[in-house]
């Protein structure tokens, strides 16, 4: 059962895709939070001598690493991948085996030999 046909058609039309150079960007973006705020948050922490002050600088990073890293937004949809088209799947020779080809070009090597 599919959930999606009950959602209304405006909900159906926002994206929830992120291509990989910003899932690259978002991961680094990510990191780079959550280190920034760990550091400051443990020196804002040592100064005050309470380790909850740190926890909530942590969790203040986490949160807003959180709200611009996971929804897809536009800078993260720049670089979409572009697809090949589809080959068309050869007829298959109902005549022909797979055995016989191979036993044809063990054949043929022998006599290069």
């Amino acid at each position: 059962m599919d959930l999606t046909q009950f959602l209304p058609e405006k909900f159906k039309k926002i994206p929830c895709h992120m291509d990989y150079e910003g899932q690259k960007r978002a991961e680094q973006l990510f990191q780079v939070i959550i280190v920034l705020f760990g550091v400051v948050g443990f020196i804002w922490g040592y100064i005050c001598q309470q380790f909850s002050q740190t926890m909530y600088i942590l969790l203040a990073g986490f949160a807003l690493s959180c709200i611009l890293t996971l929804p897809p937004w536009p800078m993260f949809r720049r670089k979409p991948l572009q697809w090949q088209k589809a080959r068309p799947e050869p007829a298959e020779d109902s005549g022909k085996d797979s055995t016989s080809s191979s036993s044809q070009s063990s054949q043929k090597s022998k006599k290069k030999k």
